[in-house]
């Protein structure tokens, strides 16, 4: 294969960012918040820290908030070790509540902490190098189940022309390469050339910032729309699929996401054009068993409001940072154990079988 920016082959061009850095001090958090103007890095020294970084949406996707969370409770367990060796165990409890609230929609972030928790029940003396070495196994775990579902995704989709994508699904939202935009990445290389369009996916403008900045340090063209011109490219038969991310999946197949993927999905099916969910397995919620039961954060109407009507009682705002989608206007669900086509419980308990085994 050939790079189709500059015919060089350069087999990292097209994953050359990542989000969270593991340093002998902690852990380096991309803040998202401040590109693509910016490119900086916070360093987390406490669990404590990376929980406000999570909820202040310096690290934002289900997968990367899960791999921070991991990194948060070992630098937990260093620091409570170090402070009281007989009584850590009894002190890390707090650091485990602190990130389980930070953001509560993402079930990614109760998996890894579930994981980080059995590491633990498991050590008899310095808990540090022991859970460190889980965290950094969930990093690459992760990055190696988003180069596997790229690789599914794109040999579902085979040689479509257009494709788009809704919010950021990429490598600032996971450990590395991305859920769906991992399925873009892979098409991009190994398909004819490939239209890529990107929601702008107001309010936070992920879209717009991140997807479109780590699209351009990978050397990717991409066209921007309107989160309310999406219908209309669809109606023009410009795209032939949407591929989108997950933030909690239920045992159904519903899927909540950032808001506005119900209306793409919606659009979808009245247009004729496939729709594609990417996301790892530990983003599944067994149980639930449909998507009614996620919980739906909710932020700050100041996010939505223009600055003039903040603290106007009159004019509020509902500011939803997720929606569901129903199974039924899906037609794949990608993950690191297979692809469900046409998921229904029936189908999600199949899947559910194979994980088990």
């Amino acid at each position: 294969m050939h790079d189709k920016a500059d015919g060089v082959h350069e087999p990292n061009l097209h994953d050359r960012v990542r989000a969270l850095r593991w340093t002998g001090q902690g852990l380096e958090v991309l803040d998202q918040r401040k590109l693509p103007d910016e490119t900086e890095y916070a360093l987390c020294t406490t669990a404590r820290q990376v929980a406000g970084a999570i909820s202040q949406m310096q690290v934002r996707g289900a997968p990367a908030i899960g791999i921070a969370a991991a990194y948060g409770i070992a630098l937990a367990a260093r620091q409570r070790y170090g402070d009281t060796p007989e009584h850590w165990r009894q002190a890390i409890e707090e650091d485990f509540e602190v990130l389980s609230r930070s953001r509560p929609t993402a079930v990614n972030l109760f998996w890894a902490l579930e994981r980080m928790r059995k590491c633990m029940e498991r050590l008899r003396r310095d808990p540090f190098p022991p859970l460190l070495a889980e965290a950094l196994a969930i990093h690459q775990e992760d990055i190696a189940a988003n180069r596997l579902m790229g690789t599914l995704g794109a040999e579902l989709i085979g040689a479509a022309r257009g494709v788009l994508t809704h919010c950021n699904t990429g490598s600032l939202a996971t450990g590395g390469f991305g859920t769906a935009l991992g399925v873009i990445r892979t098409l991009w290389r190994h398909t004819p050339p490939l239209q890529i369009y990107a929601t702008e996916t107001r309010p936070w403008l992920q879209g717009a910032r991140l997807t479109l900045w780590e699209l351009e340090q990978d050397r990717i063209p991409a066209t921007l729309i309107a989160d309310s011109a999406a219908a209309f490219l669809m109606r023009q038969e410009k795209i032939q699929w949407v591929i989108v991310g997950a933030d909690r999946i239920a045992a159904n197949g519903d899927c909540a996401n950032k808001i506005g993927t119900f209306n793409l999905a919606v659009a979808a099916k009245r247009h004729g054009v496939r729709f594609m969910v990417v996301a790892p397995v530990s983003t599944i919620d067994w149980s639930l068993p449909h998507g009614d039961r996620i919980p739906i954060e909710e932020r700050d109407e100041a996010e939505l409001l223009p600055s003039h009507y903040h603290g106007n009682p009159a004019i509020q705002a509902w500011n939803p940072v997720f929606d569901v989608t129903p199974a039924e206007l899906i037609d794949a669900i990608v993950t690191n154990e297979g692809v469900v086509s046409g998921p229904s419980t029936e189908a999600m308990r199949d899947l559910c079988e194979r994980c088990s085994k």
